[in-house]
């Protein structure tokens, strides 16, 4: 078997490896989901994270039975980290909405499907929280309105949280 054969085989392992694994996970994440009763919302973005997490690994993995130097992949990714960083950098606002993002998903109180309202002075919005995503946060209003507001705005503001209204299957 020569070398060429040997990295193909390999590869091969590596992509029915990632296939199993992420079975595995998958399903130890469904028990954790089940058992804990977290929103469907929380599961699936819990379940994105793992399958990109794995699959970057799986890339490393094919990328060294490939013998791309690690110079090369070193290169690579600081320079795309560089651009991402100039490119946060230039729209700061960008970065405040994801960090707030994940400070409102992992440890706010208020969840998909709760009542709201934002209490500000220019604006006072009152509604269901029907999705909070990596940038903006939407409420459906009594009047059947979507609003979707910034992530960093809800951060900053004060908002009171009553009881749900939303219904989540439609």
């Amino acid at each position: 078997m020569n070398l060429h054969e040997t990295q193909i085989l390999e590869t091969v392992l590596v992509v029915l490896a990632v296939v199993i694994v992420r079975r595995i996970l998958g399903q130890i994440l469904k028990k954790i989901y089940l058992n804990l009763d977290l929103q469907e919302r929380r599961f699936q973005l819990v379940n994105k994270i793992k399958d990109i997490i794995l699959y970057l690994v799986a890339l490393v993995f094919i990328l060294t039975i490939w013998s791309v130097g690690q110079n090369e992949i070193f290169l690579f990714v600081s320079s795309f980290l560089t651009i991402l960083g100039i490119t946060l950098f230039a729209q700061w606002s960008l970065l405040s909405n994801i960090t707030a993002g994940i400070i409102l998903f992992v440890n706010h109180p208020a969840k998909v499907g709760d009542r709201i309202h934002v209490i500000d002075k220019e604006f006072n919005i009152s509604g269901d929280i029907s999705d909070i995503g990596l940038f903006f946060i939407s409420i459906t209003t009594d009047e059947k309105m979507e609003i979707t507001i910034p992530n960093s705005l809800i951060f900053q503001k004060m908002v009171e949280i009553g009881n749900s209204t939303f219904n989540e299957s439609g």
